[in-house]
């Protein structure tokens, strides 16, 4: 049975979905944009039986806090800092990490800076090599070239619940099986005065991820992490390429590709469940 509660750290109320015992092994979950741990919904009991399963919402996404930018800024290297500090104040030592859009770079700086922690990677369209990045960067790409307000302006489309509905249903053949309250809570968290701007910023400091790929490449080469990519194949953002890419920097990845869009477990949550079980076995 899933439990939800709220971690303390640093002065920040993170909240998390957690379910399993804490005595078996440890699977980190990290959500991505415009969403939160309750992307993970369907995933978290399909592993609870064999794992203790921890799924934390952002800084500013979620029911995690959103402090004012005028008090926390809003760039990668922070969120990774403060889900740093959360897995030792939950007691994670020891553990595989998930990680999806967003909770991809925030997962691998976790790697990178801590690879004695890290058991496993699973990655869900969670991105590392810029052939994975599609034509749908263009409009935010522009704007890290060019920093202006009305580049920034242009962004807010991105924000919009029609937009996100869009990512949801984007590349699934079938969209009655993506459940509304999906797309409609994350627009509803997208629209919480401030948040836009929270959202904005992060558009703007993504590049700072993109930086990082020859030091995440370097990592994977290092350490060789087990890893499992499981990828919906009609993602409008990240593409297949960025999937197989892995396989250059850790020759025993494993790739999947699913007929579905950017949010696989929307579709796909038993498949990719099944997946995780035999890869982590």
């Amino acid at each position: 049975m899933t439990r939800y509660r709220f971690v303390d750290v640093d002065s920040l109320k993170i909240f998390c979905r957690e379910a399993g015992a804490d005595t078996s092994p440890a699977l980190l979950l990290l959500h991505g944009f415009p969403t939160s741990s309750h992307m993970f919904r369907n995933l978290i009991p399909a592993l609870a039986d064999d794992y203790h399963v921890v799924a934390p919402d952002l800084p500013g996404f979620g029911f995690s806090d959103a402090p004012d930018r005028a008090k926390f800024t809003y760039t990668f290297d922070h969120l990774a800092h403060v889900i740093d500090r959360f897995t030792t104040v939950a007691g994670l030592t020891r553990y595989a990490v998930y990680v999806f859009d967003y909770g991809a770079p925030v997962g691998f700086r976790l790697a990178t800076n801590h690879p004695e922690r890290i058991t496993a990677i699973i990655t869900q369209n969670g991105n590392a090599y810029e052939e994975g990045l599609s034509e749908g960067w263009d409009p935010i790409q522009r704007y890290w070239k060019k920093p202006t307000r009305e580049n920034r302006r242009a962004l807010r489309q991105f924000l919009t619940p029609e937009t996100t509905q869009w990512q949801y249903v984007h590349g699934v053949h079938d969209e009655s099986l993506v459940a509304p309250e999906s797309y409609t809570l994350d627009s509803a968290l997208l629209a919480r005065p401030g948040n836009d701007e929270i959202q904005l910023d992060l558009f703007l400091d993504y590049a700072s991820n993109v930086a990082l790929y020859p030091k995440f490449h370097e990592y994977f080469r290092g350490h060789r992490p087990p890893l499992l990519a499981v990828w919906g194949k009609n993602d409008p953002f990240f593409l297949p390429p960025g999937a197989e890419a892995f396989k250059r920097d850790i020759p025993g990845a494993v790739v999947r590709f699913f007929d579905t869009g950017h949010f696989a477990l929307e579709t796909h949550a038993a498949e990719i469940a099944e997946a995780i079980r035999e890869f982590l076995k």
